[in-house]
Protein backbone atom coordinates (compact mmCIF):
# COMPACT_ATOMS: atom_id res chain seq x y z
CA UNK A 1 0.00 0.00 0.00
CA UNK A 2 1.24 3.44 -0.63
CA UNK A 3 1.42 5.91 1.91
CA UNK A 4 -0.18 8.49 -0.43
CA UNK A 5 -3.66 5.75 -0.50
CA UNK A 6 -3.75 5.78 3.23
CA UNK A 7 -6.57 8.20 4.23
CA UNK A 8 -5.73 9.42 7.31
CA UNK A 9 -9.14 9.65 8.82
CA UNK A 10 -10.32 6.72 8.41
CA UNK A 11 -11.55 5.68 12.12
CA UNK A 12 -13.35 2.65 14.06
CA UNK A 13 -16.45 3.15 16.23
CA UNK A 14 -17.66 1.43 19.07
CA UNK A 15 -21.37 0.60 18.12
CA UNK A 16 -24.98 1.80 19.84
CA UNK A 17 -24.18 2.64 23.85
CA UNK A 18 -21.03 1.07 23.89
CA UNK A 19 -18.14 3.75 25.65
CA UNK A 20 -15.19 2.35 24.17
CA UNK A 21 -13.69 -0.19 21.43
CA UNK A 22 -12.24 -2.76 23.96
CA UNK A 23 -13.46 -5.96 22.59
CA UNK A 24 -15.88 -7.64 25.14
CA UNK A 25 -14.83 -11.03 24.04
CA UNK A 26 -11.60 -12.29 25.12
CA UNK A 27 -10.19 -13.57 22.44
CA UNK A 28 -11.07 -10.88 20.11
CA UNK A 29 -9.12 -8.80 22.22
CA UNK A 30 -6.48 -10.91 23.21
CA UNK A 31 -5.78 -10.89 19.00
CA UNK A 32 -6.01 -7.48 18.52
CA UNK A 33 -3.40 -6.66 21.53
CA UNK A 34 -1.07 -9.60 19.75
CA UNK A 35 -1.53 -7.59 16.23
CA UNK A 36 -0.52 -4.37 17.84
CA UNK A 37 2.30 -5.34 20.01
CA UNK A 38 3.38 -7.35 16.47
CA UNK A 39 3.24 -4.41 14.53
CA UNK A 40 5.24 -1.94 17.14
CA UNK A 41 7.31 -4.62 17.22
CA UNK A 42 8.46 -4.84 14.11
CA UNK A 43 8.42 -0.82 13.51
CA UNK A 44 11.51 -0.22 12.45
CA UNK A 45 12.16 3.06 13.47
CA UNK A 46 11.59 1.59 16.92
CA UNK A 47 13.72 -1.42 16.90
CA UNK A 48 16.80 1.00 15.84
CA UNK A 49 16.04 3.00 18.78
CA UNK A 50 15.40 -0.11 20.81
CA UNK A 51 18.75 -1.21 19.53
CA UNK A 52 20.99 1.55 20.37
CA UNK A 53 18.93 2.23 23.68
CA UNK A 54 18.04 5.91 22.41
CA UNK A 55 15.73 5.43 25.28
CA UNK A 56 18.29 4.36 28.11
CA UNK A 57 18.97 0.80 29.48
CA UNK A 58 15.09 0.75 29.72
CA UNK A 59 14.35 1.23 26.19
CA UNK A 60 13.14 -2.39 25.41
CA UNK A 61 10.32 -2.17 28.01
CA UNK A 62 9.73 2.00 26.83
CA UNK A 63 8.78 -0.27 23.38
CA UNK A 64 6.08 -2.28 25.92
CA UNK A 65 4.61 0.67 27.35
CA UNK A 66 4.04 2.13 23.77
CA UNK A 67 2.18 -1.00 22.76
CA UNK A 68 0.45 -0.52 25.48
CA UNK A 69 -0.78 3.17 25.25
CA UNK A 70 -1.98 2.67 21.91
CA UNK A 71 -4.13 -0.40 23.31
CA UNK A 72 -5.05 1.84 25.99
CA UNK A 73 -6.69 4.11 22.86
CA UNK A 74 -9.15 1.80 22.01
CA UNK A 75 -9.99 0.88 25.56
CA UNK A 76 -10.97 4.85 26.24
CA UNK A 77 -12.24 5.90 23.26
CA UNK A 78 -15.49 4.85 21.57
CA UNK A 79 -13.71 6.29 18.22
CA UNK A 80 -10.14 5.94 16.69
CA UNK A 81 -8.78 7.26 13.64
CA UNK A 82 -5.44 6.60 12.38
CA UNK A 83 -4.34 10.13 12.86
CA UNK A 84 -4.54 9.77 16.46
CA UNK A 85 -2.97 6.61 16.72
CA UNK A 86 0.16 7.83 13.97
CA UNK A 87 0.29 11.01 16.44
CA UNK A 88 0.82 8.53 19.79
CA UNK A 89 3.19 6.87 18.18
CA UNK A 90 5.36 9.80 17.38
CA UNK A 91 4.93 11.92 20.36
CA UNK A 92 6.28 8.70 22.12
CA UNK A 93 9.09 8.97 19.99
CA UNK A 94 9.96 11.61 20.64
CA UNK A 95 8.93 11.84 24.25
CA UNK A 96 10.82 8.27 25.52
CA UNK A 97 13.69 8.01 22.96
CA UNK A 98 13.76 11.73 21.84
CA UNK A 99 13.82 10.84 17.99
CA UNK A 100 11.41 12.49 15.84
CA UNK A 101 10.66 9.91 12.73
CA UNK A 102 10.10 11.50 9.31
CA UNK A 103 9.73 8.37 6.71
CA UNK A 104 6.25 8.18 7.40
CA UNK A 105 6.61 4.86 9.11
CA UNK A 106 4.58 6.05 11.53
CA UNK A 107 1.16 6.37 9.27
CA UNK A 108 1.47 2.56 8.02
CA UNK A 109 2.17 1.37 11.14
CA UNK A 110 -0.95 3.18 12.50
CA UNK A 111 -3.25 2.37 9.32
CA UNK A 112 -2.54 -1.11 10.13
CA UNK A 113 -3.55 -1.21 13.44
CA UNK A 114 -6.84 0.67 12.76
CA UNK A 115 -7.43 -2.44 9.91
CA UNK A 116 -6.24 -5.42 12.48
CA UNK A 117 -9.09 -3.85 14.45
CA UNK A 118 -11.41 -3.86 12.28
CA UNK A 119 -10.35 -7.85 11.03
CA UNK A 120 -10.68 -9.25 14.47
CA UNK A 121 -14.14 -7.33 15.18
CA UNK A 122 -15.72 -9.50 12.73
CA UNK A 123 -13.65 -12.17 13.61
CA UNK A 124 -11.24 -12.34 11.18
CA UNK A 125 -7.24 -13.36 12.80
CA UNK A 126 -5.51 -14.69 9.67
CA UNK A 127 -3.88 -11.31 10.07
CA UNK A 128 -2.25 -11.58 13.15
CA UNK A 129 -1.70 -15.21 12.89
CA UNK A 130 0.57 -14.66 10.21
CA UNK A 131 2.04 -11.98 11.88
CA UNK A 132 3.08 -13.62 14.93
CA UNK A 133 4.28 -16.36 12.85
CA UNK A 134 6.62 -14.79 11.39
CA UNK A 135 8.01 -13.02 14.16
CA UNK A 136 8.51 -16.02 15.73
CA UNK A 137 10.95 -17.02 12.22
CA UNK A 138 12.61 -13.77 12.43
CA UNK A 139 13.25 -14.51 15.92
CA UNK A 140 14.26 -18.04 15.53
CA UNK A 141 16.72 -16.68 12.05
CA UNK A 142 17.73 -13.66 13.08
CA UNK A 143 21.54 -12.58 12.66
CA UNK A 144 21.92 -9.97 15.11
CA UNK A 145 22.88 -7.68 13.68
CA UNK A 146 20.70 -3.66 13.13
CA UNK A 147 18.69 -2.62 11.08
CA UNK A 148 19.97 0.38 8.80
CA UNK A 149 17.73 2.94 8.38
CA UNK A 150 17.59 6.61 7.96
CA UNK A 151 16.47 7.72 11.56
CA UNK A 152 16.55 11.82 12.03
CA UNK A 153 17.02 12.07 15.95
CA UNK A 154 14.88 14.92 17.58
CA UNK A 155 17.28 18.12 18.13
CA UNK A 156 20.46 16.65 16.09
CA UNK A 157 20.68 18.55 12.87
CA UNK A 158 22.36 15.59 10.99
CA UNK A 159 20.24 12.88 9.73
CA UNK A 160 21.83 9.51 10.04
CA UNK A 161 23.61 8.65 7.43
CA UNK A 162 23.25 4.97 8.01
CA UNK A 163 21.36 4.13 4.31
CA UNK A 164 22.14 5.15 1.20
CA UNK A 165 18.62 4.26 0.15
CA UNK A 166 17.41 7.98 0.10
CA UNK A 167 14.47 7.31 -2.04
CA UNK A 168 13.54 4.12 -0.43
CA UNK A 169 9.61 3.88 0.04
CA UNK A 170 8.22 2.93 3.06
CA UNK A 171 4.92 1.69 1.35
CA UNK A 172 4.87 -1.61 2.04
CA UNK A 173 1.57 -3.52 3.39
CA UNK A 174 0.59 -4.71 6.74
CA UNK A 175 2.77 -7.82 6.03
CA UNK A 176 5.70 -6.70 3.82
CA UNK A 177 6.24 -3.88 7.15
CA UNK A 178 7.81 -6.81 8.90
CA UNK A 179 9.28 -8.55 5.98
CA UNK A 180 12.96 -9.44 6.13
CA UNK A 181 15.19 -6.65 8.83
CA UNK A 182 17.15 -8.31 11.58
CA UNK A 183 16.86 -6.78 14.66
CA UNK A 184 18.04 -7.99 18.31
CA UNK A 185 15.39 -7.29 20.55
CA UNK A 186 14.28 -8.52 24.47
CA UNK A 187 11.01 -10.36 24.60
CA UNK A 188 9.82 -10.70 28.11
CA UNK A 189 8.37 -14.39 28.81
CA UNK A 190 5.44 -14.88 26.87
CA UNK A 191 1.95 -15.25 28.53
CA UNK A 192 0.45 -17.97 26.41
CA UNK A 193 -3.81 -18.15 25.88
CA UNK A 194 -5.56 -21.89 25.64
CA UNK A 195 -4.75 -21.38 21.82
CA UNK A 196 -1.50 -21.07 21.65
CA UNK A 197 -0.99 -16.85 21.10
CA UNK A 198 0.96 -15.15 23.11
CA UNK A 199 -0.90 -11.86 24.98
CA UNK A 200 0.40 -8.57 25.57
CA UNK A 201 1.63 -7.76 29.08
CA UNK A 202 0.48 -4.52 30.30
CA UNK A 203 2.27 -1.75 31.79
CA UNK A 204 1.49 0.79 33.82
CA UNK A 205 1.26 4.20 32.25
CA UNK A 206 4.35 6.54 32.18
CA UNK A 207 4.33 10.38 33.33
CA UNK A 208 6.95 12.39 31.16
Amino acid sequence: MSVQTIDETAFVQAAGDLKSLEFADEKQQGRFELGVSMLIYNWDALDIAVANQWGGPESADKRDWITAIVIELFKTNKLVDVAMVEETLLYAMIDEFDTNVEDESGLIVANNIVKIYEECAVGNFASVEALYTRFLEKEKNRAGKPVERIVHVHGDDDSSCEDDDDDEDEDEDMMDLVEEEEVTITVNEPIVDDDGFELVQKKGRRKH
